[in-house]
Order: C-alpha cells, then structure tokens, then sequence
C-alpha cells in the first residue's frame, strides 16, 4: 500500500513542487515586499484558526475509517459532516465580528478576511480528500490535489496582477476549492444517508483529534512566532524576506514529506490495525529509511544552493535576506518533516494524542522563548536560529516519549550511509565555481545529485541498489522472449 502510494501521489506533489516554486517566482515579484509580508502572516492567522476548528475532525475522518468500515460508515461520515457544519456556523460570525474589531490596517483585515472566508470550503474539501487517502483511492486524492493546487495559484496569480494586493493568494486558496465541491461532495454526503449523529461518537473523535489539533497549533506557533515578533520588531518588509526564504527551502522539504506522509501514514494505519507487530516494523523501518535516503539530501542540497536559487526565485528586493536564512530553515524542515511524518506515528497509532501535545509543548515553549531572546538582537537570522533550534528539540521530545507508547524504529545504518553520501556532495559542490543564478543553480544541483545517487547506489544506502537490481531484473524478465 505504502509502494503504490507513494508512485500514486507522484504526480500531484510533482505539481505541488511546480507551483510551490512558482508561488514564490510571482508573488515575491508581483507584490511589494509589505504586501508579501502582510500576506505571511495573514495565512499563519488562517492556518492557525483552521487548526483550532476544523482539523480535528479530518484527521478523525483519516484515523478512523479503517477502524470502522466494517461496521459500516453512514454514521461516521453523519457526525463528522453535521458537526462540520455546526462548527462553521458558530466559528465564522465571531470570526468576522473579531476581524472588524480589530485595529489593523485595511490591507491585512482585507487578507485575514479572505483567509477566513475559505475556511469551511477547504475543510470541505479536506475531508473528502482525507476520505479518499484512508481508503486508498490514489487517483481521486491525487486528481482533486492537481485541480486545487493549480487552481489556487491561477486564481491567485490573476488577482495580484488586477492589484488586489496581499489578499491575493488567499482568495485562490478560497475559490480554487469551492471549485471543485461540486464535484467530490454530493459523492461524500450520499454515504452519510441514514446515519445517526451519535454523541459518544462525536466525543471519541473529540479526544483524538483535539490533541491533534493543539499539536498542529503548537507547531504552527513554532512557524509563525517569528514572522509576528518580526512584524513588531522590524515591520512587514522584514517579515517579507524572512517569509521568502522560509517558503524556498521549507517548501521544497514539505513536498517531499507531504508525498511521502500521503502514502505512508495510512499504510501504517492499516499496518497496525490488521497486521502483526513485526510487520508493522518492517513496514515502520521502511518509510522511515525512504524518508532519510530523500529528506537528507532533499535539505543539505538545498543548503548548498540557497545563493543561486534566490537569484533565481525571489524577488531582487528580497532576496539577500531570503538567501541568509535559506539553509537553517532547510534543517528545520527536514526536522519537522521526520518529526510530523514518522516519529509521531507513534502516538496516532496507539490513539494518545494527549501525549502528542505534550510533546509538542516542549518545542513550542522553546520556540517562543528562542524568538523572544534573538529576534530583537539578530532580527531575522535569530528567528531561523531559534526556529531551528526548537525543531531539534522537539525530534527528542517525540523520541523519548512515543518510546513508551511505540517505539518506531530508527534505521541508523540507512541514516549513517545517506549522511556519507550528502558529505561527499556538499564536499563536491562546494568546489564548482559560484557563477551565480540559473548557471551555478543548474550546475550544482546536477553535479550535486550525481555524486550523492552514485555513493548511495554503492553504500547499498536504504536498500537502493537491491531494488534497482530486482526492478532490472523483472524488467529484463518480461522483456525476454518465451
């Protein structure tokens, strides 16, 4: 399952990664350095009221269908969707009475607003999508990411060009979604017909997945304290730029993980819930060896090229700044992707999500406090530096506590080989010439992808070179005549 995942979900994250990069190529450009700024930390408001209202019910929707298909879905799929609506009702006229009240200036309200507005029709279309992964429809899940991904940006694109300013990508991110309703949702709502919305029912989703959403609020605390500390301490510009290069390395180490984390956590899921201990951890071992052989190098190479790939991405208004704090956010990326995607399987798995917050307040802690110390001395290096700093702290934080309740296992020689291997890249990369944009980009990301695939392919790194065997084999197999 975790295989035909991971080849399903392809495509799309191939998508996600084009218009990742592309968001970052036209919105740095398209919109003043304040705007893009105000744009940042309206999405960090959105995002983390989205987390404190509506995520706990998709990641009930995805933790809990394989529990209960057998006992049939029509009451699941009543209470989730009912309490959906209920939810919005209450949560979007306070939001919006709150939005008026406030004494910020016309621009951010306009893109906080936006944000808001989207709320329930991505939650919608989460939920359907959450549906779609947990009973492994790959192609639906992955067609219905294309359609919104692409969507989003377009619609975006087209508003920052007609001056609608900081409001721009988050209107995309609103309209793009209601797009697609259509044609997912009459699907989703038919297999709630007689279900029955039952209170206990409700109240379990409400345990497992509000610690979920705390979590989730804690690390976004952990991904935007900074921006808001950097908006009082050195205005939107600032947080323009840091916003910038946070979104070129992040993005690139996000893709990756949200692919992988696509296939694999539902692999995991079912793993556990219908398989034996032993086949869990071979499966365990084996996403999270996936995730280091593509990860590591994923974050170090981005490290490697953060100059060039500004000059080449950003704005030239925002690029130095971008390009600094480039290579810290991309090993906290990486960070945060093995702590979200695989060592805090752990408490999904074994439903203690209560400890899960607790882990995570150990990081969030750290992270605020970070930001209050070097933000006001360092501006925005000590924001990536205390940004990193508190996701290291929370890979211990999960590893030492998911150990009494699972231990997922660690592949420590996949981990040693893949970390030789990025060595022997960086110690190559760092002798081409520093020609500067697309030329020293397109050599050191070529140069550099050779070296770590030709020393992984000889370490046997994750196994790679045993599968490349058996894929030329079984190629060859059908090819030969009979």
């Amino acid at each position: 399952m975790f295989w035909r995942g991971v080849w399903g979900y392809l495509p799309a994250n191939i998508v996600q990664g084009l218009v990742g990069f592309g968001a970052i190529v036209v919105f740095t450009r398209l919109l003043s350095p304040e705007d893009f700024g105000r744009y940042a930390i309206a999405f960090s408001v959105m995002t983390l009221v989205h987390v404190g209202t509506f995520s706990w019910l998709e990641a009930s929707m995805a933790r809990f269908w394989a529990a209960e298909r057998d006992q049939g879905l029509a009451d699941h799929f009543t209470t989730l969707y009912r309490t959906m609506a209920v939810m919005t009702a209450a949560v979007l006229p306070v939001a919006a009475l709150l939005l008026w009240l406030s004494p910020i200036g016309d621009g951010l309200k306009l893109a906080i607003g936006a944000g808001l507005v989207g709320l329930p029709i991505r939650s919608l279309a989460k939920l359907a999508q959450e549906r779609f992964r947990a009973a492994g429809e790959v192609s639906k899940s992955a067609a219905m990411d294309i359609g919104v991904t692409l969507g989003g940006f377009l619609i975006g694109a087209t508003c920052a060009l007609l001056g609608v300013g900081a409001a721009s990508p988050l209107i995309g991110l609103a309209v793009a979604p209601l797009l697609a309703l259509p044609f997912v949702l009459p699907g989703e709502l038919r297999q709630a017909r007689g279900g029955v919305h039952y209170r206990d029912r409700l109240f379990g989703y409400a345990r497992y997945g509000y610690p979920i959403a705390a979590g989730l609020g804690l690390s976004l605390i952990m991904a935007s304290t900074d921006r808001f500390l950097l908006e009082v301490f050195m205005g939107p510009a600032a947080v323009g730029a840091y916003h910038a290069g946070y979104s070129l390395s992040s993005r690139t180490l996000d893709v990756l993980f949200i692919w992988l984390g696509a296939a694999g956590t539902p692999a995991l899921i079912m793993a556990w819930e219908r398989g034996s201990r032993e086949a869990f951890m071979t499966a365990a071992r084996e996403q999270a060896s996936t995730f280091i052989l593509i990860g590591l190098p994923a974050a170090v190479g981005v490290a490697l090229v953060a100059r060039p790939l500004a000059d080449f991405m950003i704005g030239e208004d925002l690029r130095s700044v971008a390009a600094s704090v480039t290579p810290w956010i991309a090993l906290s990326a990486l960070l945060s992707g093995m702590t979200s995607y695989y060592l805090s399987q752990s408490f999904v798995l074994g439903r203690r999500t209560d400890r899960l917050l607790l882990t995570l307040c150990i990081p969030a802690a750290a992270n605020v406090i970070l930001n209050l110390i070097l933000v006001p001395r360092m501006g925005v290096m000590g924001a990536a530096l205390a940004t990193t700093t508190s996701f290291a702290i929370g890979v211990l934080a999960s590893i030492v506590m998911g150990r009494s309740i699972i231990a997922m296992p660690i592949p420590w020689t996949t981990l040693s080989r893949c970390a030789l291997a990025c060595g022997a890249m960086a110690g190559v990369v760092l002798l081409l010439p520093a020609w500067g944009g697309v030329l020293e980009l397109a050599l050191k990301a070529t140069v550099g992808a050779i070296v770590y695939a030709a020393v992984v392919m000889t370490l046997n790194a994750a196994g790679v070179r045993d599968l490349a065997t058996r894929l030329i084999i079984a190629r060859t197999g059908r090819s030969m005549p009979i």
